[in-house]
């Protein structure tokens, strides 16, 4: 077979060697956009790449077996800078296997296949592997077969104590307490690790920590954003999620409540509570707008939330012209747009209570539902409604009769072209015409068996969380311009079996931490970190913080704080004064920051207040997004600025003292008590060296202190003080836990 060179490939994938090449350097000028296409020519489908060129007759862009007689190939190589591709003037540069690339591509017929995420996935036998002993479950054999191509071998298993902490805050999002500590170290039954992995699913907390994830992904806020930034209260969707992902409703279910629960027949409060998914976008309430403008706004978002969080598309590049790099037409974005063009959206809101006079406030957007005393008592018992003030939220309900739709020309509102009907990308799947054509066609459109995305980008997203990169590391983007599976045949595997066992949530995370490669070490040998520094082929447990409000739950929790009570409203812990003060236009519900006291205090950081133009700023610090739109990842930084909020944030010097005076009111020695402090934060049991360390710290600021500084130290936070303990060493053995706390090991994830 044609091999012009010995790093290429035998035979030269369109889908994984050709196209990121064209779709990076081409497609702009010669891709799916008409209005921007040159020379006639279009490259990402086949019939029009190999037709003569309109505007060079008795020439081709390609012709299959021949490179020289190729237009594609003699520009890519002309010496002429006029006639050079892609030219000088675009900052784009071919290198020199590239160039071989196309040329082999070309000489062995210029195949092109179909992107590979629009073609329905399919369930491969299980790879064979030479070292059998090492899978845990089906996905260990496609991870451990690209392992053995590459030449390299697994990661050791994670130390015992390590792999605890990390699967309890993977299902859980809180550190395992002592008493789980000792039962799963003493447990020596063969499958404990199993054992442990349902208990934890059992959990609460299980619903709480999907809930994060969720929430990022549905751009929940409690405020509406834009200027005055009031306030919202559509937490009790939230406490729907938790309770969606504890009850483990289905993932085909959960989306279609969202999407499209009112329009069920006969729905349920449940069902069109869910449907406020769709009503979390920003809003604006300023005066002096145009109401169609922003109208026209939230519904854009909503199609672009569908693009990026189900579809893993980028849909709102089609939004003023057609896709440059994808097959979405800007007809076709206005026709998924139209799905969501018809709901019956006032801007009037209710009036609200003042929320500074101590009366819970309820502010929503028509449509809109009142939660009753009667409905928590009944078909919303898992929604925490404290008192008996009047409940609202935004959900979906649907226009009497049909908003006519219109492509936007250029993506201006008022703009209008041809008149469209709701439809879906042909190049994904048609639309079944036996589907009605609204949002529950729609949810029938995206769990027809044949949609290629749905099930792939849901256990894609999932594995990034888990695994800290992606099969495919470009989640919200699935297309010509994202980035290649790792492991496609592992992803096609997952979304098939995800489908097959009733799209269970809950069966897909104890798949994904039960197998070996999820238990690998993160301390990567040097032989596998230089041949996969990126950790592309899983050949160690990815490093990273912890998320942000799993931060926040860590030190609330190992103190002895944490209030667990599931769901409710949002609380407001402590903050630098003046943020709300200096960046709140006049007006605004939230115009001052009003912190909460008592319990409301040390709720865990799911429930933290998020209002969109001054997010928490230690939140942010840990890369927690702001909520403005649809997220599929967050950031994993790590700067100055974390070790600071660890140091000096009150919440964790409140945790640290409170832990240290419940430590200090025990009968047991000094080292005992920084043992356990070590176990509960750290989850591991202390080298003796680290013990003899802390000791002499713990001395030496007991030295340097005296009652009035160790006093003032101890003030900090608003949890009563216990009048028994020693103030001196009580703020020694503080600031020791302190120092624990600000460890890098203590805020990771493994």
């Amino acid at each position: 077979m044609f091999n012009s060179n010995s790093n290429l490939p035998d035979q030269i994938s369109y889908n994984f060697h050709i196209r990121p090449i064209l779709s990076d350097n081409c497609f702009a000028c010669h891709g799916p956009d008409a209005n921007k296409r040159e020379a006639g020519l279009r490259l990402d489908i086949e019939d029009e790449a190999f037709k003569v060129l309109a505007e060079s007759p008795g020439k081709y862009g390609l012709v299959p077996g021949n490179p020289h007689e190729s237009q594609v190939w003699q520009r890519i190589n002309s010496s002429d800078e006029k006639e050079l591709m892609p030219p000088p003037e675009s900052n784009l540069t071919l290198t020199e296997h590239q160039k071989n690339l196309i040329q082999a591509w070309i000489k062995q017929g210029a195949i092109y296949e179909k992107h590979w995420a629009f073609v329905p996935p399919v369930k491969k036998e299980i790879p064979q592997v030479k070292n059998s002993e090492w899978p845990k479950n089906p996905i260990d054999f496609f991870v451990l077969k690209k392992q053995e191509e590459l030449g390299v071998k697994p990661n050791s298993v994670a130390n015992t104590e390590r792999l605890l902490r990390r699967v309890s805050f993977e299902l859980t999002g809180l550190p395992p307490d002592l008493e789980m500590m000792e039962a799963y170290l003493s447990d020596d039954r063969e499958d404990a690790y199993e054992q442990l992995v349902d208990k934890l699913l059992g959990r609460p907390a299980f619903g709480e920590r999907m809930a994060v994830f969720w929430l990022d992904v549905a751009r929940y806020a409690d405020s509406y954003g834009y200027q005055l930034d009031n306030l919202r209260t559509q937490w009790p969707w939230r406490d729907w999620v938790i309770h969606a992902f504890n009850e483990n409703i289905p993932y085909d279910t959960f989306i279609r409540w969202q999407l499209a629960g009112d329009l069920l027949p006969n729905p349920t409060k449940e069902q069109l509570l869910a449907t406020g998914f769709n009503r979390n976008h920003k809003i604006t309430e300023e005066g002096a707008i145009d109401e169609e403008e922003y109208r026209v706004t939230y519904v854009a978002d909503r199609t672009n939330t569908l693009g990026k969080a189900l579809l893993g598309m980028t849909m709102e590049c089609a939004a003023c012209h057609d896709h440059k790099y994808d097959p979405i037409s800007q007809k076709e974005y206005y026709q998924l747009f139209s799905f969501f063009n018809n709901i019956d959206e006032r801007r009037t809101s209710t009036t609200p209570i003042d929320p500074l006079v101590g009366t819970p406030a309820s502010y929503a957007k028509k449509p809109l539902m009142e939660i009753t005393d009667e409905d928590v008592l009944s078909v919303l018992s898992f929604v925490n409604k404290q008192d008996t003030s009047k409940l609202i939220v935004s959900v979906m309900g649907e226009l009497d009769t049909l908003r006519k739709n219109h492509i936007r020309e250029l993506g201006i509102f008022d703009a209008y072209g041809e008149e469209v009907f709701p439809a879906t990308p042909e190049a994904i799947l048609s639309f079944p015409p036996s589907a009605p054509a609204n949002r529950l066609g729609l949810v029938d459109w995206l769990f027809d068996p044949k949609n290629p995305l749905t099930a792939r980008v849901f256990v894609n997203l999932v594995w990034k969380d888990v695994f800290g990169r992606g099969i495919v590391n470009t989640p919200g983007d699935f297309g010509m311009q994202g980035e290649l599976p790792s492991h496609p045949e592992l992803l096609d595997w997952l979304a098939v079996d995800f489908m097959e066992n009733g799209w269970d949530i809950k069966r897909l995370m104890r798949q994904l931490v039960t197998s070996a490669t999820y238990r690998q070490s993160v301390i990567s040998e040097d032989a596998n970190r230089d041949t996969d520094p990126d950790n592309i082929y899983y050949t160690r447990f990815s490093r990273g913080h912890l998320k942000a409000e799993f931060i926040r739950d860590m030190l609330l929790a190992s103190s002895g704080l944490l209030v667990k009570e599931l769901g409710g409203p949002s609380v407001k812990p402590y903050q630098p004064p003046g943020l709300w003060e200096g960046a709140t236009a006049g007006g605004s519900t939230l115009s001052e920051y009003h912190q909460d006291h008592g319990d409301a205090l040390y709720r865990r950081g799911l429930y933290t207040f998020v209002k969109r133009t001054v997010p928490s700023p230690s939140m942010l610090i840990f890369d927690a997004s702001n909520r403005d739109q649809c997220e599929v990842e967050r950031g994993n930084t790590n700067t100055p600025l974390q070790a600071l909020v660890m140091m000096n944030d009150p919440t964790v010097l409140e945790a640290a003292r409170v832990l240290a005076s419940r430590l200090w009111l025990e009968e047991s020695e000094v080292s005992e008590k920084i043992t356990k402090a070590f176990k509960l934060i750290l989850c591991r049991t202390p080298k003796e060296k680290e013990i003899a360390l802390l000791l002499g710290y713990f001395q030496n600021r007991k030295e340097a202190s005296d009652e009035k500084n160790a006093r003032e130290l101890l003030a900090v936070g608003e949890y009563d003080l216990d009048e028994e303990v020693d103030p001196i060493d009580t703020a020694a053995l503080m600031q020791v836990i302190a120092t624990l706390y600000n460890l890098e090991e203590t805020i990771n994830r493994s």
